[in-house]
């Protein structure tokens, strides 16, 4: 069998191990807590945590809008930021919740902006700009914490060293080697089939900031939830997020459901009792990944109902 092919089928089971090993992990962390006890600490959060995890999340997908709209500056085209704004919040939305990139954001993508005027190659190039984007913002953040604030690896985990300095070097070096390629290079870049955009260089920079803060304030949707029980430091919190969200995104699970909420519960439970932590992992869950993805489905809806109902009432059997 060769490497292509083992890839196929490594990835998928590798996903459903470490999903498998995260729930025996979870179940080995709650197994002295009643379940009543999890809904309570989640009941117990104060309305006022749970709004500003709201306005967090509301202020999340509109920098996850940036993306696009910085994408359409890229290739130079003019669409409106609404229709931009729509197409970016339910391709995200969706995506974050039930994974598969290809088959979900990607389609959504290609659904949208085709009907809006992009060609093909357009739309290519503004889902490529679009996860190299995400993926500078999490090299970007994640070396600034891994070197600035030490971070305790989980056995679990298995990772041979427990400092992840190096990992965060080579993180910054990454971000640092893609801004001054867009600043001085004038050659795209090839890493075998993909091609990686070269954008002048204050494009880049904003593309930058905006995968920073993409990423910040997502971390701190689950953070406001945790001050209800714990006075953590941003910083030493949010170092720990990012080693969660590695391991999600390592794990092909979608969402990072389990993987992610494993990470947390044995790096925070000697600040936080698991229950508390749970409750909070939980509402999390539910503000950040499945209202988006409630919204998400409904605008969709409201879109192919609106597309089927103006192709109906203007099509030429029906004109007088």
């Amino acid at each position: 069998m060769n490497l292509k092919r083992l890839s196929q089928f490594g990835s998928p089971i590798l996903g459903l191990l470490l999903f498998g090993v995260s729930l025996w992990a979870i179940a080995t962390q709650l197994r002295e807590f009643d379940y009543r006890d999890i809904f309570r600490s989640l009941a117990e959060i104060p309305k006022s945590y749970i709004v500003l995890a709201l306005i967090c999340t509301a202020l999340n997908y509109l920098m996850l809008t940036g993306y696009d709209a910085l994408a359409m500056r890229y290739i130079r085209r003019s669409i409106p930021f609404r229709k931009v704004a729509l197409t970016a919040i339910i391709s995200q939305a969706i995506t974050n919740t039930a994974g598969l990139e290809l088959l979900t954001g990607s389609a959504i993508r290609y659904r949208f902006y085709s009907a809006w005027g992009l060609s093909t190659l357009e739309i290519a190039k503004v889902i490529t700009f679009c996860h190299v984007s995400f993926w500078l913002g999490f090299f970007a953040v994640a070396g600034l914490v891994l070197i600035g604030e030490p971070v305790s690896v989980p056995s679990l985990l298995r990772i041979p060293s427990n400092s992840l300095f190096p990992l965060g070097t080579i993180f910054l070096f990454l971000v640092a080697g893609y801004l001054l390629w867009n600043t001085w290079s004038h050659k795209p870049m090839k890493l075998g089939k993909w091609g990686i955009p070269r954008l002048p260089g204050k494009l880049s920079l904003f593309q930058t900031a905006i995968a920073i803060l993409d990423w910040a304030i997502a971390g701190g949707v689950l953070y406001v939830l945790l001050l209800a029980n714990a006075p953590l430091s941003y910083p030493s919190f949010f170092g720990i997020y990012i080693l969660g969200q590695l391991a999600g995104v390592i794990s092909n699970v979608p969402g990072g459901l389990g993987v992610f909420e494993t990470v947390l519960l044995l790096s925070l439970s000697a600040q936080i009792p698991s229950a508390e932590l749970f409750g909070a992992l939980l509402a999390y869950r539910g503000i950040y990944y499945f209202l988006p993805l409630i919204v998400a489905i409904v605008l969709l809806g409201i879109y192919e109902l609106r597309q089927r109902f103006e192709k109906t009432e203007f099509s030429p059997r029906n004109r007088t």
